[in-house]
C-alpha cells in the first residue's frame, strides 16, 4: 500500500474552523437526528462552509455505519453513516472523521451532513 499524499492547509488552501453560534437541528423523515449549541463551521478553500455536529449530540442509534470511506489530503481518512429511517436518499449522509490530521483535529468526534440527504437542518441564531 503507497504512502497517502498529507498536505497543511496554508495560503494556497486555507482552512479555518469556528464555533458557531446557534441552535442547530437536522431532521429526517420528521425524527431529530441531531441537536445543539455546540457546532462547529469549517470553511476550507472556496467552499462553503460545513457545518459539523459534535457525535454527543448526535442520536446515534438512528444510524447505521457503512463501508463506504473516503480520504482527504488536508483531514485524513472519513467514514460515513447512513441515516435509515430516511430511505435511500439517506445512504452515507453523514460523515465524520474519526481521526483527522492535527491541523483540523478539533473535527474529531463532529459529524457532517450531507444538505439533500436529510430533510432540514434548521439554525437558530
Amino acid at each position: 500500500m503507497s504512502e497517502k499524499l498529507v498536505k497543511i492547509p496554508g495560503p494556497d488552501h486555507p482552512i479555518t474552523i469556528e464555533n458557531k453560534q446557534a441552535h442547530i437541528t437536522v431532521s429526517v423523515a420528521g425524527k431529530v437526528i441531531a441537536d445543539t449549541r455546540e457546532a462547529l463551521s469549517l470553511k476550507e478553500a472556496s467552499y462553503p462552509a460545513v457545518i459539523y455536529v459534535p457525535r454527543k449530540d448526535v442520536d446515534m442509534s438512528a444510524l447505521k455505519k457503512t463501508d463506504h470511506a473516503t480520504y482527504c489530503p488536508y483531514k485524513g481518512d472519513c467514514s460515513y453513516y447512513s441515516i435509515p429511517v430516511g430511505g435511500e436518499r439517506s445512504v452515507n449522509a453523514i460523515w465524520t472523521y474519526e481521526n483527522p490530521y492535527a491541523s483540523v483535529s478539533q473535527i474529531k468526534d463532529y459529524m457532517a451532513f450531507y444538505p439533500d440527504r436529510i430533510d432540514a437542518m434548521k439554525i437558530d441564531a
